[in-house]
């Protein structure tokens, strides 16, 4: 088996009595015993059907009817189906509840099969290793992941089936590696057998609520095992050309979560071309805490995409730049050079409105090529897939024209522009119908004229009704029998029918086949040869329809190296002319990105909250961090006034910077960070037995452990879940720690109500107080949401009480 059950499940739905000694069964649990943690779709005709245990689970979990093979025995077997052209619906509804899917084919035409048909497992369908379309988002991930540890040091790797995308890092403490899944964000995750029951692993499934995990054998963990597989897969002699030579632990990862893929793919997955290794170091550390208080990829308030910050900036033309946004989203830059660079390019892309909205729309007719081309590697693409393929190549020439002729930005260049792929989608285009069907079995999928063999058979499928009738003219003239007739039925196959009245006209090369009441029928060389052509025409014609197909295909699959170099830079085109469209619908500047740790922002506003707002209401908040004066802001004001608003976009403003993106803002310098804390907000975690207090004490021990002086920290209220003594006690001690800490202190905005923490400002000479300002009327307080110097004592809590 793959792994120990995703969801737990009986073991025991085969021991049935006689009914399960049937020759179907037989073979039907012996495929079940190689598969015992996924749900069997066993492929009878039409339907896929499932028995004994495996009925029972997919009964209820997808409504179905619970029936029985043979409900009169004593021990009747359950069973359950679903009509094969309409499966895959049903096995995304069994996925989305956590259950692996192992789909049982025919091997066989059934029609010529000697005894029971030959069936096998041709794919096994689990979360993390979707291929197909139907199962998947368009511009989302869907990743594995594995984790694997050797000694003190943790290898994390994600692959993601669909794409081919591999990636491998190594960290130093278990707290680390559940960070990176995190960020990560799997829909599966690999631990070996052996660590099921460990703290560790416990400690890694409770921080992923609603992954699926699964649990190979050791073995597919073993760190030299796993050089020798990847070095064979990769056929090389190494990894170093990876950069790999020195990982263990995430070489033991990288190779569990190969292994897993090709097990469920049943096959190599030789689309899978390239392992990529990352450090942390390269890029701003994101913590799970700090990409949702930040909502940067979901809306606390309403649960979903709406309302978070990749919500406002894709504005992709193909999934391939949304995955790759998401990507740069998730993993902000530390080397200037390459922000600068991407910087550079969405300058000169919102410079050239012209050029950026020709480019963007030859970025609307590529389809999904990076799912497309393993499709086709894995050998499960389709005539559709194939013209997708084939028409988004199309696009290529004028694009790499356009972005030659207005365009130098060395991002926006590369070496893809030197191959348009003309050849594949010509040999795409001039082979497939533009109507083709989704089955590659069932022909009409082959153009005409593209080969004469496959023309003579259609053409003889075609005219069969004219055949028959030149025929029984020339007949009825060569006879002179007025009343001969040409027919076929399902009986007899085709003859020719004579009145018994014109039987002495008979030619004596007819030969007699059948005698009626008042007719004869008779039968003719030409008639046989022409009955043995015609009935096995049309299935001749199918399997000559697949043959080319399967050709064109592995001609395709030929050019996967070319069509992934193109799908890379396409993705990069389509989120640089995306985040150029962003900055200039949006108004949004270039920011200038240092490493003295200076962040200036003039005119800063939240990209989110400003988009819901209506044109020019939005308040812009200037801000001003560094290492020497105006190190820890504490910020006073009343709820509703827009104190977190401030926090939180001075956050997002530097992890847009980082990933070379234009920021809201009029003007903006950011020096680079190396972390983002944020402790915004608590809730109870009643799973974990833990109160708000214990939630939020929690997060800041968190930051107080692991900042450096090159973070930098949001913290929107501390000490709120206690008694306002021990509270403003805790809140004062945190300030007072960042002010200090490393003898330099760390950048940070402190939004409080407790008014006593700027008496701060008194003792540490890096800590400055600011307060959002509000107007106090007749009839109540009007929020002016402006950030200005100074502190505040009042916190108008009656008054927004009374507006609550």
């Amino acid at each position: 088996g793959l792994s120990a059950p995703v969801r737990a499940m009986s073991e025991d739905g085969l021991s049935t009595g006689g009914a399960s000694s049937t020759p179907m069964l037989r073979q039907y649990r012996q495929i079940k015993e190689g598969h015992p943690d996924a749900l069997l779709f066993y492929r009878m005709g039409d339907f896929y059907e499932m028995f004994f245990e495996d009925a029972r689970t997919a009964s209820a979990a997808l409504s179905l009817t619970l029936t029985s093979r043979n409900r009169n025995d004593p021990d009747p077997v359950p069973m359950c189906g679903v009509p094969h052209h309409s499966a895959d619906r049903y096995i995304a509804r069994l996925l989305a509840q956590g259950y692996k899917v192992a789909v049982c084919d025919q091997m066989e035409d059934p029609a010529e099969a000697k005894g029971i048909v030959r069936r096998d497992v041709t794919r096994v369908l689990t979360p993390g290793t979707l291929t197909e379309e139907s199962y998947l988002a368009g511009g989302a991930e869907n990743l594995l992941a594995a984790v694997a540890r050797v000694r003190k040091t943790w290898g994390v790797a994600s692959l993601s089936v669909s794409t081919a995308e591999f990636r491998v890092t190594e960290l130093e403490s278990m707290e680390a590696a559940a960070e990176e899944l995190a960020r990560i964000a799997p829909r599966e995750v690999l631990f070996s057998e052996g660590s099921r029951d460990s703290p560790e692993t416990l400690g890694l499934l409770a921080a992923l609520p609603g992954v699926a995990a699964s649990f190979p054998e050791d073995s597919s963990f073993d760190p030299e095992k796993g050089r020798e597989l990847l070095s064979a897969h990769f056929s090389t002699q190494g990894l170093a050309g990876f950069g790999l030579a020195s990982m263990t632990a995430g070489i033991a990862a990288a190779a569990a979560a190969l292994d897993y893929a090709a097990r469920t793919q049943c096959r190599e997955v030789s689309h899978v071309s390239r392992l990529s290794p990352y450090f942390q170091e390269d890029f701003l550390y994101l913590d799970a805490a700090s990409m949702r208080n930040l909502e940067l990829f979901g809306s606390i308030a309403s649960q979903g995409r709406e309302g978070s910050l990749i919500w406002v900036l894709d504005l992709c033309a193909t999934p391939l730049g949304s995955r790759l946004l998401a990507r740069w989203l998730r993993y902000p830059l530390r080397n200037t050079a390459e922000i600068e660079r991407r910087l550079d390019a969405v300058e000169e892309a919102r410079n050239d409105p012209v050029g950026r909205e020709a480019a963007r729309r030859a970025l609307s007719g590529v389809q999904d090529l990076e799912r497309l081309r393993s499709r086709v590697v894995l050998g499960r693409a389709n005539a559709r897939d194939l013209l997708a393929l084939g028409r988004s190549l199309e696009a290529l020439p004028g694009l790499w024209r356009l972005l030659s002729e207005r365009f130098s930005a060395p991002l926006l260049l590369g070496p893809a522009l030197s191959d348009d792929m003309g050849d594949v989608a010509s040999a795409v285009a001039g082979a497939l119908r533009d109507d083709a069907p989704l089955s590659v079995r069932e022909g009409g999928m082959i153009r005409e004229g593209y080969d004469p063999a496959l023309d003579e058979l259609s053409a003889l499928t075609r005219d069969s009704v004219g055949f028959l009738a030149r025929l029984e003219a020339v007949e009825k003239e060569r006879t002179g029998i007025g009343s001969l007739k040409v027919r076929y039925n399902k009986v007899f196959g085709y003859f020719i029918e004579v009145p018994k009245s014109q039987a002495e006209k008979v030619p004596l090369h007819y030969v007699r086949k059948q005698t009626l009441v008042n007719a004869e029928r008779y039968v003719t060389e030409e008639l046989k040869a022409f009955e043995e052509k015609a009935l096995t025409a049309s299935e001749r014609r199918k399997a000559l329809e697949f043959e080319l197909f399967e050709a064109l295909r592995m001609k395709v699959a030929a050019g996967a190296g070319r069509i992934l170099s193109a799908a890379a830079h396409l993705a990069v085109l389509d989120v640089v002319f995306t985040l150029a469209e962003v900055a200039g619908r949006y108004d949004y500047s270039r920011p200038r990105v240092n490493t003295g740790g200076r962040i200036a922002i003039t005119g800063g506003r939240h990209p989110v909250v400003e988009r819901t707002l209506p044109a020019g209401r939005y308040v812009e908040n200037s801000v001003s961090l560094d290492m020497t004066d105006n190190q820890v802001l504490i910020i006073t004001g009343p709820n509703m006034s827009g104190k977190s608003t401030v926090l939180r976009q001075t956050a997002v403003t530097a992890i847009l910077a980082q990933m070379g993106s234009f920021v809201p803002a009029r003007d903006a310098e950011v020096g680079m960070l190396d972390r983002i804390f944020t402790r915004v907000g608590a809730l109870d975690n009643l799973a974990l037995g833990q109160s708000t207090f214990m939630v939020e004490m929690q997060e800041t021990a968190n930051i107080l452990n692991n900042v450096t002086e090159k973070s930098l920290v949001i913290l929107d209220e501390i000490g709120r879940g206690t008694s306002t003594f021990d509270g403003l006690s805790i809140a004062w001690a945190v300030a007072e720690f960042l002010h200090d800490v490393w003898d330099r202190g760390v950048k940070t905005l402190f939004a409080t109500h407790y008014h006593e923490l700027t008496d701060l400002a008194l003792s540490c000479p890096r800590v400055k107080n600011f307060h959002v300002t509000v107007k106090e009327t007749e009839g109540g307080i009007v929020f002016l949401r402006t950030l200005v110097p100074g502190g505040t004592n009042k916190s108008h809590g009656i008054a927004v009480a009374r507006l609550a």
